[in-house]
């Protein structure tokens, strides 16, 4: 574990920051240790300065906070898209990556989104479980979408999220 960040996986020692742009040599490294193939950082540098984009970081730590999680999003019309969305294997399990994700349709719907969509592999039966309990359903499945070395490729399921408008203050 990075000796930075608080040992005590609470998820009230983390902040939901948005995710800048100076981040994305931090956001790269967890995906590395989360995905195979890792996105690297020039990559999600340029995803995160995207005008549609609409990215969260959670952060911990004392000094200088480290990157414990993210989701990487973006908006187009009336839709947003979640592209990846990690938690560092010390910190799973805790609330965060629901955490990032209420963040994330929160800003979607002051977006005007309608929905939501992301992809997820249908082996994946813990993202599966998140998703589906923050109200996710299966629209459509990419046959073989991800490739993994040494195995079988996998399919995606697209999964979306109908956001209803936000209510309106008394």
């Amino acid at each position: 574990m990075n000796s930075n960040v608080t040992p005590f996986r609470n998820v009230k020692h983390a902040s939901m920051l948005w995710a800048a742009p100076d981040r994305a040599e931090e956001i790269a490294a967890l995906h590395a240790k989360l995905f195979d193939p890792p996105w690297d950082a020039a990559a999600i540098k340029s995803l995160l300065e995207h005008p549609a984009a609409t990215s969260l970081i959670a952060v911990a730590g004392s000094q200088k906070k480290s990157v414990i999680a993210f989701v990487i999003g973006q908006l187009a019309g009336d839709e947003a898209e979640i592209l990846s969305i990690g938690v560092s294997p010390d910190w799973q399990r805790v609330g965060l990556a629901t955490g990032l994700l209420e963040g994330l349709t929160r800003a979607a719907r002051r977006g005007d989104a309608k929905r939501i969509f992301l992809e997820v592999a249908e082996d994946n039966e813990s993202g599966l479980a998140l998703y589906r309990k923050l109200g996710f359903i299966e629209v459509g499945r990419r046959k073989r979408y991800y490739e993994r070395p040494g195995s079988a490729p996998v399919d995606a399921l697209t999964l979306v999220l109908h956001l209803e408008p936000p209510a309106e203050a008394s």
